[in-house]
């Protein structure tokens, strides 16, 4: 088939390289979200889908908005057969949908109907899902509620941050983006409808999400540390100034186990925070304005003082 692949982040490179190797396809084109500023000096920067397009010498479209009629009338004359789709982000309009003959394939990093939405990968790793996956389905005006094609599943370790997680997650999902291509092509896979039970939602996470609860159980404080890493970070406040807390690890049979919630317990190789059950361990954490360092490295920069705590 004739595809236009349409993706933004790193996460959707794996797809785009898997869809170039097929030798039953061909990727004529990239629909892409426009550069954006970046880094210090806010210069425009292409997206990495469009970046690895360009290398490849695809031709690579960025409409501001996908109803933009230069982009639709771009995107008739190509003539898809059809339109793979990994983290895009941008709603796509029904005109544009109507396009390519088999639609536009969303290949989503969740068990649907569970976690629909922008950030099913980090709702998992919230929720405490010991099992995740990857869904290919059919685009349609709902929210990722279309027929589905195939489906992978994936443990979640005890230890997987959303990073670890989606970067599996992005290379086992890209040999299942390219099967569902195969089947459609030849005509072995037709999309079966969602069912009406099961389904969750997943939101952005905004960085208020991110604001570690100390009051919370150990399980609880680990899952936001995991489940925000890389983006958008937990984050806690120390002597009234915001402090990333970019790893940590609940500890079990901690002699200082009556630890208050958010009181701070500090020796030579170890920062321990209270919580509302056992304690967590601080591994790294990023104060505000400087770079990420090792718990106990910080500790001693800033001395702490007995009783000191995390959090309001």
């Amino acid at each position: 088939m004739r595809l236009v692949f349409a993706g933004t982040p790193e996460v959707a490179v794996p797809a785009l390289d898997a869809l170039i190797a097929s030798d039953r396809h061909e990727v004529v084109a990239v629909v892409t979200r426009p550069d954006a500023p970046a880094g210090r000096g806010r210069r425009l920067v292409a997206s990495p889908v469009a970046e690895r397009a360009e290398e490849a010498g695809i031709e690579v479209l960025k409409p501001v908005k996908p109803r933009d009629e230069d982009f639709l009338a771009r995107l008739r004359e190509i003539a898809p057969d059809c339109c793979p789709v990994v983290a895009y982000g941008a709603l796509l309009p029904q005109v544009a949908l109507d396009v390519p003959s088999h639609g536009w394939v969303n290949l989503h990093f969740s068990l649907l109907p569970a976690w629909r939405g922008a950030a099913p990968v980090q709702h998992a790793v919230l929720a405490g899902d010991e099992i995740t996956g990857a869904t290919t389905f059919q685009i349609e005006r709902g929210l990722d509620s279309g027929p589905v094609y195939g489906v992978l599943t994936e443990e979640v370790r005890p230890t997987d941050t959303s990073g670890d997680l989606l970067t599996r997650l992005a290379f086992a999902g890209s040999g299942l983006l390219v099967a569902t291509m195969d089947g459609i092509e030849d005509g072995s896979l037709k999309p079966v409808p969602q069912p009406a039970e099961g389904v969750t939602l997943a939101p952005k996470i905004e960085v208020a999400d991110a604001r570690i609860d100390w009051t919370a159980p150990a399980l609880r404080v680990d899952r936001v540390v995991r489940g925000c890493a890389p983006a958008p970070g937990a984050w806690t406040v120390f002597r009234g100034e915001r402090l990333k807390v970019m790893a940590a690890a609940p500890v079990a049979g901690y002699d200082g186990s009556a630890l208050p919630a958010g009181e701070l317990a500090v020796t030579k190789k170890s920062v321990h925070v209270g919580t509302g059950s056992h304690p967590v361990r601080l591994l790294w954490v990023q104060p505000q304005g400087k770079k990420p360092m090792q718990a106990a490295d910080w500790a001693r920069g800033v001395r702490i003082a007995d009783g000191e705590q995390l959090g309001d």
